[in-house]
């Protein structure tokens, strides 16, 4: 659609009308960036949960943090769904993408009240801080694979259909 109102016909006629060419990269992860993504992973969690088994606090605080986490976990890998179904036109509601972004930050605002009030030393909280955000972003990264993989093995299978 051309909006422009004070160019001549003339004008448009002589220019010739280039259309972007959409580039599509369907290159699945190395291995090496699956390994990766799933070893940042496993050490993000396996460091967050040994802290909390070794911690000196009462069960309820431990409870508390582990739940952080899997809210955390499940929030960060809900916006990833909810961007990547976008991308890919499939229908998202704005009331799902909303309540996954807010989930997400309201996972990381409860760890970091939760730290914040915590009578732990500076080292611990930060080795908490630093273990969750490895978690999410591993967590992010692991189900980018995953969708990736399977919308490449889904576009193979239709090319060779026809």
């Amino acid at each position: 659609m051309d909006y422009q109102t004070t160019v001549s016909n003339k004008e448009t006629t002589n220019k010739k009308v280039k259309k972007k060419e959409k580039k599509v990269f369907n290159q699945k992860p190395t291995g090496a960036f699956i390994g990766a993504s799933w070893a940042a992973l496993f050490v993000g969690i396996t460091a967050y949960c040994i802290g909390l088994w070794n911690a000196t606090m009462l069960l309820n605080e431990k409870g508390y943090y582990f739940t952080v986490l899997l809210f955390g976990l499940f929030s960060v890998i809900s916006v990833q769904k909810a961007v990547r179904d976008k991308l890919e036109g499939i229908e998202v509601t704005e009331m799902y993408y909303g309540i996954s972004w807010a989930t997400t930050v309201i996972s990381i605002l409860l760890l970091i009240i939760g730290l914040w009030n915590a009578d732990l030393e500076l080292n611990v909280k930060g080795f908490y801080g630093i273990s969750f955000m490895l978690s999410i972003y591993a967590a992010i990264a692991v189900q980018k694979n995953v969708r990736d993989i399977a919308y490449i093995d889904r576009d193979e299978d239709k090319k060779d259909l026809f």
